[in-house]
């Protein structure tokens, strides 16, 4: 069974995220193919929107560690980047459904999103901070944009969890809906956004993010530097040689 799953329903592409014995923790093969479809789906005049959802009881629990120790990534194009970059240039509306855990890159993935419903029963964390590394997919620009600074930092520096409620009032969450009906809802969004005039939605959203894509650019070429430089340094080793054994730091 694939860890990702695309079916196409008429104009909609659905994408599952489906490694739900592992919260669907994303590995290097699956970034490079979440960005193949996104890729593919830009280029496909009869796929008019993307609805990206999850299998079993979490959305995404970041990083796959193991495989993230075994290949972390490095400045340039990296599997991770070339994810950030085809979800940067994706043109067309992109429905995400957030159930349970969204943890690091599950969190700042959906930040790229125009439309997030997250179902009663999810959880978000940014714990980059505390395995001794920095926040990435353009969220050290975009959370302070769209939250202001004082709640960005909040969510970055302490690392803490948040429920679904805070997210909708941060801004990170469209709607919040019962976990029952969170599939239903998201693909009810899909279906009236692919039934609207595709080259005007198209280029609605093109013109409100236009403004600031070239400084989300600039922030996500740094972002990767500092990344790949964090994660090879002694505190971050030590940081995931920890969480391994399941103790604290020193």
């Amino acid at each position: 069974m694939s860890d990702i799953v695309a079916e196409r329903s008429g104009n909609i592409l659905s994408i599952q995220l489906n490694r739900a014995a592992k919260k669907n923790a994303m590995t290097s093969s699956m970034y490079i193919t979440m960005a193949e479809l996104l890729n593919g789906a830009a280029k496909d005049d009869q796929i008019r929107v993307v609805l990206w959802h999850a299998a079993g009881n979490s959305f995404s629990a970041g990083n796959d560690i193991e495989d993230f120790m075994e290949n972390p990534p490095a400045q340039g194009e990296s599997p991770q980047a070339q994810l950030i970059h085809a979800l940067i240039n994706f043109e067309k509306p992109l429905v995400a459904a957030v159930q349970g855990a969204a943890i690091g890159g599950g969190t700042t993935m959906l930040a790229h999103c125009d439309f997030v419903y997250a179902g009663e029963s999810a959880k978000f964390q940014l714990p980059f901070v505390n395995l001794a590394l920095v926040p990435e997919f353009g969220s050290s620009y975009l959370l302070p944009l769209r939250f202001g600074y004082i709640r960005a930092a909040e969510l970055i520096l302490l690392g803490g969890p948040f429920d679904a409620s805070r997210a909708a009032e941060l801004g990170l969450v469209t709607q919040v809906v019962p976990d029952q009906s969170l599939l239903e809802t998201a693909t009810e969004t899909a279906r009236t956004l692919a039934a609207k005039p595709a080259a005007a939605v198209q280029a609605s959203k093109r013109l409100m993010k236009g403004t600031f894509r070239e400084q989300l650019e600039q922030a996500v070429k740094f972002e990767n530097q500092v990344f790949a430089e964090r994660v090879r340094s002694d505190e971050a080793k030590e940081a995931f040689r920890a969480f391994f054994a399941k103790r604290k730091p020193a």
